[in-house]
């Protein structure tokens, strides 16, 4: 041991969302996050506070980008009928302002909460064409993501 001790930061990425189904690229932020802590060796996790969305590394490509949309749309399409979505029924962690999503917390069940990278020499280990997302399934709206960055 070198006598440097563990350092744990935390940050909150707030952002807007514009649709479903939405793919945002937050590699650059993240990057940004674990440089100004200065942490040399460790990890840094991203997590989604959200049942409706996801966090995901993966490449940032177009084409890739729509077959990943209607991969995901495959699993559990919107057009479906869903228990959850069944207001007359359902009686558990309802909202005045409740909307049909079933398919969007279906969707989420095939994706990541988050995602766990490390971080050598100050840099996060991800591969030439690696990217972190953070994907919407349910619509747009506020979102806040845990960005939690610990080493030395």
């Amino acid at each position: 041991r070198n006598g440097t001790m563990m350092k744990i930061y935390h940050h909150a990425i707030h952002l807007r969302t514009a649709a479903s189904l939405q793919f945002i690229d937050l590699t650059e932020l993240v990057n940004e996050h674990v440089q100004n802590t200065g942490v040399q060796n460790g990890m840094v996790n991203v997590q989604t506070k959200h049942t409706t969305t996801a966090i995901i590394v993966n490449e940032n490509e177009p084409l890739l980008m729509e077959d990943m949309k209607k991969t995901i749309e495959r699993l559990a399409p919107r057009h479906l009928q869903y228990q959850h979505d069944n207001f007359d029924l359902r009686t558990v962690n309802l909202d005045p302002q409740e909307k049909r999503n079933g398919h969007s917390h279906c969707q989420a069940l095939f994706l990541s909460t988050s995602a766990t990278l490390n971080i050598v020499d100050g840099k996060i280990q991800i591969g030439k064409w690696q990217r972190i997302f953070f994907i919407e399934l349910d619509g747009a709206r506020e979102r806040e993501i845990s960005v939690m960055i610990m080493g030395q």
